[in-house]
């Protein structure tokens, strides 16, 4: 496989994951707190892998979704 090709296939796998993270937390997010606003999924897809992450890990003790996203 040439550089470019496993550069294209890292940076696929790496948007792939990235994806499946948000996916998950606006899932966990919908599901604790109901529909959610628009600004707060464009918030989710422009977070950092680690910032989903640590929003994530919030969902389980939040009692409010600005308490997950601060």
């Amino acid at each position: 496989m040439s550089r470019f090709a496993e550069r294209f296939h890292e940076e696929g796998l790496q948007q792939g994951k990235h994806q499946g993270e948000a996916l998950v937390l606006e899932r966990q997010l919908r599901l604790k707190f109901g529909a959610l606003p628009d600004t707060v999924q464009r918030r989710i897809e422009q977070a950092s892998e680690q910032t989903l992450l640590a929003w994530s890990e919030r969902v389980l003790t939040a009692d409010r979704l600005e308490e997950v996203l601060h």
